[in-house]
């Protein structure tokens, strides 16, 4: 019987890049999104009719509210019984400065970024009682750099909370993070982009998304690992001095 993953913010970028490598290793999945239901039923269909032996379906949540975060993995096994994975990867990325940061920013990235993780870990860890989570964090959490101030501190709660709830929720479920750093240009921007940040750090170049699938692989794979967090970032974290 296949194993059941679900990916939070699963329709587009890195989301989807781990809900189609979880699928080519004979994973079910379930697509979690928030606005882009478009994107999310087209990629549900597109790996039925490529793995027609998995199943794949796709669930709407926005993850700043939590009666709606709540609902979601409860909903999930009422249908469809417990699942072995959860990936936390959702995230809002917002720039501003301590002194710049509006409330409903702040609360915006504390709510997606942390808040969100942490009841899905709660629910996890309630109705399914074994298997896996991993959680997205950030390089920057070895970083007090404060120009994505709220964005940072909640990535750094996010990493707190993976040792806090490794050691609470073992044996049965493992948890671990991994920490990506220049993977991605963001929306607008192109390859120029990357690759002014990759000459900052040690490996000179952007890490794209295989750094991260590897991450996950190896995290899976090791089932003595948990608690730890795995730095997908080319060395970055180790030139962080503020």
């Amino acid at each position: 019987m296949n194993q059941t993953a679900l990916i939070t913010g699963a329709s587009k970028r890195i989301g989807r890049a781990v809900v189609e490598h979880l699928a080519g290793k004979g994973w079910n999945v379930i697509v979690h999104y928030n606005r882009s239901a478009e994107d999310a039923i087209s990629l549900v269909q597109q790996l039925t009719e490529k793995y027609p032996k998995q199943l794949f379906s796709s669930v709407p949540a926005n993850l700043a509210n939590s009666h709606e975060v709540q609902s979601l993995i409860p909903g999930i096994v009422s249908q469809t019984g417990p699942f072995d994975l959860l990936v936390n990867n959702a995230s809002v990325f917002d720039k501003s400065y301590l002194k710049e940061t509006p409330e409903k920013l702040f609360d915006t990235q504390m709510e997606v970024n942390f808040k969100a993780p942490f009841l899905l870990i709660r629910d996890f860890a309630v109705h399914c009682r074994k298997g896996n989570i991993i959680n997205f964090a950030d390089t920057r959490v070895t970083s007090n750099k404060s120009n994505f101030a709220a964005y940072s501190l909640s990535k750094k709660a996010l990493w707190e909370l993976t040792k806090m709830a490794a050691l609470e929720l073992a044996p049965e479920i493992r948890i671990n993070a991994i920490a990506p750093g220049v993977t991605l240009a963001p929306a607008g921007e192109g390859g120029a982009y990357l690759q002014n940040l990759a000459r900052e750090i040690p490996m000179k170049r952007p890490g794209g998304n295989d750094p991260i699938l590897k991450s996950i692989d190896y995290i899976l794979e090791n089932n003595y690992l948990t608690g730890q967090l795995l730095f997908a970032d080319g060395g970055e974290n180790l030139s962080k001095n503020g």
